[in-house]
């Protein structure tokens, strides 16, 4: 676990679906590990996308000390990335709606139309979560997941144009679920993903 700022942590596991050697651009080109995040703020421990590890007796141990008795809410990007929900929902009875109004405060939502996505934003902690529409690429960049991984009915160039609006935020950290996470300088490494420049 790593903190990355005060009270915003990342994580690490090995996915189970996770197949060696899958073609590149295709529904299977993912690295083995993936990304989740806790978030703590004064009222409650909000999870993003979590995935226990294999050996889960001492993230629960670290999550435990994390959470404190606050109010737990597990929020999830895209509806595959419900992974490892159920177990915290079961430890701590927590809520898992991503309705606007059900929010803890300090959490931020945006559906990406036609993408099967919804996008975090933590704005005290200048960090956004997205899921599988963009993820970590070399060099500290980002970019676009692969057009296979899209539904149907949308295109890299209509994500494109879904996103620009992110651009307005004031972004620092892009925690990404696949790939590394960026830390500095967000908007400007989301705006170069985004007009492929």
């Amino acid at each position: 676990m790593i903190e990355i700022a005060p009270g915003l942590w990342r994580w690490t596991a090995p996915h189970p679906d996770w197949k060696p050697n899958a073609p590149a651009g295709s529904a299977g080109d993912w690295g083995r590990d993936v990304g989740s995040v806790l978030y703590e703020t004064v009222g409650a421990a909000v999870f993003f996308d979590p995935l226990l590890p294999p050996d889960p007796d001492p993230f629960w141990e670290w999550a435990d000390e994390r959470v404190a008795g606050r109010p737990v809410a597990v929020l999830t990007t895209v509806r595959w990335h419900r992974r490892s929900r159920s177990a915290l929902v079961e430890r701590y009875g927590a809520s898992v709606s991503r309705a606007k109004k059900s929010l803890p405060r300090g959490v931020e939502s945006f559906v990406v139309r036609g993408a099967g996505e919804t996008i975090f934003w933590l704005p005290e902690r200048r960090a956004l979560i997205p899921g599988d529409r963009i993820i970590g690429a070399p060099g500290g960049e980002v970019r676009l997941c692969p057009e296979s991984w899209l539904p149907a009915g949308i295109t890299q160039t209509e994500l494109r144009s879904h996103l620009r609006p992110f651009l307005d935020l004031p972004i620092e950290r892009i925690l990404v679920s696949h790939g590394d996470p960026v830390l500095l300088n967000g908007a400007a490494v989301l705006a170069r993903a985004l007009t492929g420049g």
